[in-house]
């Protein structure tokens, strides 16, 4: 029995020598995610991290949080916990790229019915995975435990990011004019959005998410698992090579409610539907649900993650540097005048 134990509150449903025996367990999945920035070790009160000014004139730290939604629960029901922390990550770093801000951090919180320390760092572990693949360290987190509240395997992951851009390189939209190029970044797949909506039209409940779908490629809780894409490399180099206007990162609400975000008034972003690469999990989905095209748009990101305007005459300059890093892109449509700021043509 370690120093902190107490009869009364194990009684009641929490176990503090769980939490404490997670937080050893974790501490290599977070050592892999550490910078030289990082001056503090895990368990103190709060992450330290020192912030290197070095070329930055007007430092402005950018920061995004966010969750993983109902997808955990595709993770609960397959027991299969080391992948939403990627999700996670990757939905709050791939937002705060969006003004060109470079990520620095990542905390979590995980809430959780019963501590099960392994089921504790296997969610840590993805978490430690997408900090590494978007470069930022890890510093922080917490775990806590709601019994009576919640079921003993539920658990709710979220978290949140911190970058830094320089003022004088923030992303600015009122530069957009007619003639910009629109490329799309294509998506691992569903990432984390819309998953009421999956769950409901799969009956997660009662399928077999074993069930191999020879469409698909892969068993079905596969696909529903599979990794949000992180996009920070790429971006930041294409930022950094081209003159890029604008970025939209496609999460919840789709085309129609995330281009628009990145947008200024009396422009409107033209996509061509024939140059999306649209994964099959999407047509499988409208078929079985019976799910308007309009809604499939309005609801996903259709197999394009991330959408970036640039000058057309920068457009080359921003595909060459996302190819160098391995990212696939092209032109998937062009900045016209309007006021409709999204059409799909």
């Amino acid at each position: 029995m370690g120093i902190s134990h107490s009869e009364a509150y194990a009684a009641a449903g929490v176990d503090i020598e769980a939490g404490y025996q997670g937080v050893k367990m974790m501490n290599r999945y977070v050592q892999r995610t550490l910078t030289a920035d990082v001056i503090s070790d895990l368990g103190g009160f709060g992450g330290l991290f020192s912030l290197d000014l070095h070329g930055l004139e007007k430092p402005v730290l950018v920061s995004g949080t966010d969750g993983v939604g109902t997808k955990q629960r595709i993770a609960q029901l397959m027991d299969r916990h080391n992948t939403v922390g990627i999700d996670c990550v990757a939905m709050c770093v791939n937002d705060i790229i969006c003004c060109g801000a470079k990520p620095l951090f990542f905390l979590d919180y995980i809430a959780i019915g019963k501590n099960i320390p392994e089921k504790v760092v296997s969610l840590v572990s993805g978490v430690s995975e997408g900090c590494v693949r978007a470069g930022c360290a890890l510093i922080g987190g917490e775990t806590a435990e709601h019994p009576g509240t919640m079921k003993p395997d539920d658990y709710d992951l979220a978290g949140f990011a911190v970058g830094v851009v320089d003022r004088d390189k923030i992303l600015d939209k009122n530069k957009m004019q007619p003639g910009d190029v629109v490329i799309g970044l294509p998506s691992s797949g569903l990432h984390s959005n819309g998953y009421s909506l999956v769950r409901k039209v799969f009956d997660v409940e009662n399928a077999d998410l074993g069930q191999y779908y020879g469409e698909l490629g892969c068993e079905l809780g596969e696909e529903l698992l599979r990794p949000t894409k992180i996009y920070v490399r790429p971006v930041l180099a294409a930022v950094e090579a081209a003159d890029v206007r604008g970025i939209s990162h496609i999460t919840g609400g789709g085309f129609y409610e995330n281009i628009p975000r990145c947008i200024p008034d009396g422009l409107c972003a033209k996509i061509e539907k024939k140059a999306l690469h649209i994964p099959p999990i999407f047509p499988l989905l409208a078929r079985m649900g019976g799910i308007s095209e309009r809604d499939m748009f309005n609801t996903f990101n259709m197999g394009t993650g991330m959408v970036l305007v640039t000058a057309r005459d920068s457009a080359d300059k921003a595909l060459a540097a996302l190819h160098s890093l391995g990212q696939e892109a092209g032109v998937i449509g062009e900045i016209v005048s309007g006021e409709e700021k999204v059409a799909l043509c």
